[in-house]
């Protein structure tokens, strides 16, 4: 086995990717770098994360930078990553790493996953690549190859048992760092989802499934239950100088801390229209439009109505929120949810 684990160290060593947050060679790892990539990686792909990831160091070179940071600057910065729970916990762990660990990232899988938003997957990551710990950290691609190379045809998640065994039983002495990462690039390059590209593969020799032509086919994936729907009306409301009514959300639940546009309850039934106006934010007359914004999140699609209505400067004092105008918009931290509601509703609000 060891001198198939060289071999996907020397096919990394000429083929492995140049990331920014990456040490390669003689390169010294930065722990920051490493816990700052896994965060903004998790169920968001690499070509998003590379900008995200240089704005955030350009802005925060180090831990302690970002730990003086200011939440809702950290939100701002992270608009258009998504999953905005991990910005939130992104700022408390930095906090928590300058104020409990003296500044200095906890080297080990089992203090990592103490601090807010690492869990079992980016524990052994950051470990593994920061520190040379001897864990195998199981991403998507990680775990297709081992389902692989080992024939495990149960289905996933029930899988995973068998695969964590597996990792176990694979993860070497040699570069458990420069393994991991290995394992990340080999299946993201060669070992794919589909068309894998067997014949170029360091492990073609010792993987069971290739012996027997099942590759393609592995790992097994049970059917996804139904994605259930959620239904709101969205209330634009612009006052008489032109600047139109945001709101903050909660910091606890979805989006919480983010900005927003007034929304009805987001509901499994859709609004009917004598209640639209119950659910406004004030009692005017509201305009319905023909936009209807559709967004996907984590468990639930949510399909939103737009409303608009016109408010003098008198009455808009009664309602708690910010009021923006249109140029400002950018300059506050909003989910891709609300920008989508947004640039349609401004063209309608102009022509009324």
């Amino acid at each position: 086995m060891r001198k198939h684990h060289k071999a996907l160290l020397n096919w990394y060593d000429l083929k492995g990717r140049d990331l920014p947050w990456r040490a390669k060679g003689n390169q010294k790892t930065n722990p920051y770098h490493v816990w700052l990539s896994e965060i903004m990686l998790q169920q968001t792909t690499v070509v998003t994360v590379i900008p995200y990831f240089l704005s955030f160091i350009k802005k925060w070179p180090t831990v302690q930078a970002l730990a003086q940071a200011s939440l809702d600057d950290i939100l701002h910065a992270w608009q258009g990553l998504g999953y905005y729970t991990r910005a939130r916990n992104l700022y408390l762990c930095a906090k928590e790493i300058v104020n409990d660990y003296n500044s200095q990232f906890p080297c080990s899988s089992s203090e990592l996953i103490k601090l807010p938003g690492i869990g079992p997957y980016t524990s052994k990551a950051i470990a593994a690549i920061a520190f040379n710990e001897q864990v195998l950290p199981i991403d998507g691609n990680i775990a297709r190859i081992l389902a692989r190379l080992y024939a495990i045809s149960t289905p996933l998640p029930e899988g995973m048992i068998s695969i964590q065994n597996a990792a176990f039983e694979f993860t070497p002495e040699l570069r458990p760092g420069d393994f991991a990462q290995a394992m990340m690039d080999l299946g993201a390059s060669l070992c794919t989802s589909r068309s894998p590209v067997c014949l170029e593969c360091p492990f073609r020799l010792i993987c069971k499934a290739y012996a027997v032509g099942t590759q393609a086919g592995l790992p097994v994936k049970s059917k996804k239950p139904i994605r259930p729907k959620k239904y709101a009306v969205a209330y634009i409301l612009k006052r008489e100088d032109g600047a139109i009514l945001l709101r903050k959300r909660p910091e606890n639940g979805l989006l919480g801390g983010m900005m927003e546009i007034p929304t009805s309850k987001w509901s499994t039934t859709k609004l009917k229209m004598n209640d639209v106006p119950k659910n406004a934010p004030i009692a005017i007359d509201w305009e319905s439009s023909s936009i209807e914004i559709k967004h996907s999140f984590t468990h639930f699609d949510l399909e939103i109505m737009i409303y608009s209505g016109n408010i003098s400067m008198e009455k808009s004092q009664a309602l708690e929120g910010f009021w923006v105008f249109p140029h400002q918009i950018g300059n506050y931290a909003l989910p891709t949810l609300f920008k989508k509601i947004i640039e349609p509703s401004l063209k309608l609000i102009e022509t009324h």
